[in-house]
């Protein structure tokens, strides 16, 4: 049995670039002012389907059909202040990535693209796709003395999935 082992302490075996677009309508592309996440604590791949149920009369179970998709990738970071914050606090919408950063991204509501790769030996697989930052929450504990925050990409139609 094969299985993808990202182990930890490995370098580079889960990488998240993030860039700003134009218009969600644009083409996926990356430019030099595009950021990669630091301090990723876990990551999950939501590709959702919804479903369409009714119920007829001349059956004793539900008819069901599958209708689009909700997709999303949810993880947790530790919070980086120049990757969180941005090199400028008050970037307006057309900021790089680098100026507005995730928070700045959220808040002007800035259309995203993004590349997560996973590598597993030789092989790199790449989820790809567009979207909005979503879900920021920082929090801090005595118990936990560094901030965290949840981070939701929700993704505008579909991923795409390749090898290169």
């Amino acid at each position: 049995m094969a299985y993808i082992n990202p182990a930890p302490g490995s370098a580079n075996q889960i990488t998240l670039t993030i860039d700003v677009m134009a218009s969600i309508n644009d083409a996926i592309a990356f430019s030099g002012t595009a950021i990669s996440v630091p301090a990723l604590q876990d990551i999950t791949i939501n590709a959702s389907n919804d479903v369409f149920s009714w119920e007829q009369l001349d059956s004793s179970a539900k008819q069901q059909v599958a209708t689009t998709s909700t997709n999303s990738v949810d993880m947790n970071v530790v919070v980086d202040p120049t990757i969180f914050f941005g090199t400028s606090v008050a970037a307006a919408i057309s900021g790089t990535a680098a100026a507005q950063g995730l928070n700045g991204m959220s808040r002007n509501k800035t259309p995203i693209c993004f590349s997560l790769k996973v590598q597993e030996g030789a092989a790199d697989y790449f989820y790809r796709g567009k979207g909005y930052i979503t879900g920021l929450a920082p929090t801090i504990s005595a118990s936990a003395p560094v901030w965290v925050s949840p981070v939701t990409i929700t993704v505008d139609g579909e991923f795409t999935v390749a090898t290169a």
